[in-house]
């Protein structure tokens, strides 16, 4: 069994505290999410539906977008943030685990870093679009997913650069399964975000009945295969545990 490098060494004093297989914790952290997102749609279509659905210029619609399912009505607006405030330090502590892993596989040092950083951005990004809804500040929500959106598809590229350049000669089969999922995921994001921009554009100009409604499908897929994108950990710390132990104090002379 192999341990994250994040953790204090159990060589060192004391013993483990803690400790937890790194599949479980990848994901539980990306169950928050992902059970908070279910949870808002599903409970605006059954109890908000004509609030949640409702356009600018007032053009039948039959999905909510994610912004009024999360952050223009309650119960959903408090389960979102409650899911999202609790699975940012964890995913925080994913994105060290990561740079580690980077760095201990033979990627360059630079790109590893600019991943990294990537990745907090998307998190604080996504912090900051949670907790300031669309009906709040609409400008500071909307510059924030414009963020989101950059640091996100930007660390899923240098996040498959990494995994093409560092590891193509690996031959572990979880490996290349991880780096297949990733591939096509951000493929998929990147085009259901493009195709979201085209009907949401489309919706503003004309008006057309039922295409606020495709930008929204298109949207959830755009969050759904962020997840399952973040997901893929499972494969690439298959085998690892998040371990920490007490450090006890040296008291020779």
């Amino acid at each position: 069994m192999t341990y994250l490098p994040l953790t204090m060494p159990p060589d060192r004093g004391g013993g483990p505290l803690f400790r937890l297989k790194f599949t479980t914790f990848a994901v539980g952290t990306v169950c928050l999410p992902l059970c908070g997102f279910i949870f808002c749609i599903v409970w605006s279509l059954i109890f908000d539906f004509e609030k949640t659905t409702a356009t600018h210029c007032g053009v039948p619609n039959y999905l909510p977008s994610i912004s009024a399912a999360i952050g223009e009505v309650t119960p959903q607006r408090l389960v979102w943030r409650f899911c999202i405030g609790l699975h940012s330090a964890p995913r925080l502590l994913v994105a060290v685990a990561y740079l580690n892993f980077y760095l201990g596989g033979g990627g360059s040092y630079w790109r590893s870093h600019i991943n990294f950083l990537l990745n907090v951005f998307e998190i604080l990004c996504l912090l900051l679009l949670t907790y300031v809804s669309s009906n709040e500040h609409h400008g500071i929500h909307q510059l924030a997913f414009i963020f989101f959106m950059f640091f996100s598809l930007g660390y899923m590229f240098i996040t498959i650069r990494i995994w093409r350049i560092s590891r193509k000669y690996s031959v572990s089969a979880e490996e290349r399964r991880s780096y297949t999922w990733k591939k096509w995921l951000f493929i998929f994001n990147l085009t259901a975000f493009l195709v979201s921009l085209l009907f949401y554009y489309r919706h503003n100009l004309r008006c057309e009945p039922g295409v606020y409604t495709v930008f929204s499908f298109f949207e959830y897929l755009v969050v759904l295969s962020n997840m399952g994108f973040h997901m893929t950990a499972w494969w690439d710390f298959g085998s690892k545990e998040l371990l920490v132990c007490s450090l006890e104090e040296d008291k020779t002379i």
